[in-house]
């Protein structure tokens, strides 16, 4: 990835007063109603949520009159406009004759739109009909959409070149991300461009080519009014893009940085460090990033733009083996957390953050309680700690708890996996289904590790509400929702509870620091978080 970066060398610092956009990218809002009416109401939403322009598509309307239509569209709307008018065959609705659609998209030419969209298949026969006479300031976008896959960097520069020969004035090229390191080839190819292009892919893993485009000089992106109501899969809304994202701040020399899991969409981790980055002016972007194999991720990025990540659930004892140098707890953890790419060298060093937040709350929870021995050095001494869960979290907690003085208990789905991480932290195994039974003594501490409970399986829980009374204290490393069914029943049964936010937030103060070299904003943290 080191090939495609363009970072200035600038300060990642920058002045918040008077702070102007960072880059010429545009942001489209799609209108996508079935009536031109509605479409006129979306069109003064678009221009009060910040939108550049508003794209048009025609082929979502049920009933349609070209003449009058596109006078009352074109004329109706406070933004410039994209027409367009996208075919069956290249992933849209309109399925009638050719000859009228390529018609209809001329006359909204005449009629003064800003931009046409044409598909590559009939860009000339486009271009001949107008016999390139083209009124001033108007602009033809010619697009092609692969709704399978993301090519070679070879054949998308390929493209480019035949979608630049059809007389093209802007090039679009819309993929798939099959995985996420596919996105960086639409990167290299957008960096590198010398006629002006958008370059997006589709899907969930193709996320950051929406966020980031304005990095790598991409004409446009597209935003959403509402969340799910897309003209393309994984488009972002136009809120998310200006106030989650930062998106005109965004620069060649942004920094990136992110979370890296599977799933990750529920992450409230990009709410809390843009926030935190905007705050303070700090010149960095935090994104989702869905991967599914942390190597390849990590080699594909390699640039030192890609400066930081946060590591989830399923991925962070495979990290661990990605890493140059790992912390010295990380290592005998054998999990990480949190992932930093040196600037100087690009080496990737591993941090493990995650039992300093869970295990300082949960200290705090059992201080609360009347039967707390004041005497001890932390009330963790001495308790039955029972981790359900082997992964990353679960060693991590385990180790954390095993640290203040607490005997550990290891419960899984698979009884070896259990034991494996039992013998590591010099405790017990269980199997999970074993947990329902297990009360060998009151007032234990339980902390789910799991993603057991997470949104959307709201209903879920990992142990039967009728052993909860056995335990002081329960905690849940889950923080969506904040209370989950497990923390829900635990209180119904007399246990104090501690939802999965402090760790959560604990874990955050650290990961920023190190992202930033900056000291945490922890009360800026929880306002941020309060909110949601």
């Amino acid at each position: 990835m080191a090939a495609i970066s363009n970072a200035a060398a600038t300060s990642p610092v920058m002045e918040q007063s008077g702070r102007v956009s960072r880059n010429s990218t545009l942001i489209c809002v799609p209108t996508i109603a079935g009536s031109v009416d509605e479409m006129l109401v979306d069109m003064q939403k678009a221009k009060l949520s910040g939108a550049d322009l508003v794209e048009i598509r025609l082929d979502c309307l049920k009933s349609f009159s070209p003449r009058q239509d596109l006078d009352s569209l074109i004329g109706g709307c406070p933004l410039p406009t994209l027409l367009t008018y996208r075919p069956k065959w290249e992933g849209g609705q309109y399925d009638g004759d050719e000859t009228t659609r390529l018609e209809t998209l001329r006359l909204a030419m005449d009629l003064g739109a800003d931009y046409v969209d044409v598909e590559l298949q009939v860009a000339h026969e486009f271009n001949n009909s107008i016999q390139g006479k083209k009124p001033d300031g108007f602009k033809l976008i010619v697009s092609s959409h692969n709704y399978q896959n993301t090519p070679s960097v070879e054949d998308l520069g390929n493209l480019v070149a035949q979608i630049q020969a059809t007389g093209a004035d802007i090039v679009k090229i819309a993929t798939t991300a099959v995985d996420i390191s596919d996105v960086a080839r639409i990167f290299q190819i957008t960096v590198h461009s010398q006629v002006p292009i958008i370059g997006l892919v589709m899907g969930e893993r193709g996320l950051i080519s929406r966020v980031l485009c304005p990095k790598f000089g991409g004409y446009l992106t597209f935003g959403t009014l509402e969340a799910g109501v897309v003209s393309a899969p994984g488009q972002p809304t136009i809120k998310d893009l200006l106030d989650l994202y930062n998106f005109r701040f965004i620069g060649p020399d942004t920094k990136v940085f992110g979370i890296i899991g599977k799933p990750v969409g529920h992450s409230k981790s990009p709410i809390l460090y843009n926030g935190a980055f905007k705050s303070v002016g700090f010149n960095g972007v935090y994104v989702h990033l869905l991967v599914d194999d942390v190597p390849s991720f990590l080699q594909t990025y390699s640039s030192t733009d890609f400066a930081g990540f946060s590591v989830t659930i399923p991925h962070k004892e495979a990290s661990v083996r990605c890493c140059d140098a790992v912390d010295p707890i990380a290592k005998e953890i054998g999990a990480v957390n949190c992932v930093i790419r040196n600037p100087s060298d690009g080496k990737i060093h591993g941090y493990n953050s995650d039992y300093v937040g869970a295990i300082s709350s949960i200290e705090n929870g059992l201080r609360g309680l009347v039967n707390f021995d004041n005497g001890a050095d932390s009330p963790l001494a001495n308790k039955l700690f029972v981790v359900i869960g082997a992964g990353g979290a679960g060693k991590a907690l385990a180790y954390g708890a095993k640290a203040k003085g607490a005997r550990i208990v290891i419960a899984n789905r698979t009884y070896e996996r259990a034991k494996e991480v039992a013998d590591i932290v010099g405790g017990h195994a269980i199997s999970l289904a074993e947990l329902d039974n297990f009360c060998p003594e009151n007032g234990m501490v339980l902390a789910n590790t799991t993603s057991i409970g997470m949104q959307p399986k709201v209903d879920e829980t990992p142990i039967s509400k009728d052993v909860l009374g056995c335990y002081a204290l329960v905690f849940d490393a889950v923080y969506t929702p904040k209370i989950t069914r497990l923390l829900r029943e635990a209180e119904e049964a007399g246990a104090k509870t501690v939802s999965g936010l402090e760790m959560f937030i604990g874990q955050a103060y650290e990961q920023y620091e190190r992202f930033t070299g900056l000291p945490a904003p922890k009360e800026l943290f929880r306002q941020i978080l309060s909110k949601y």
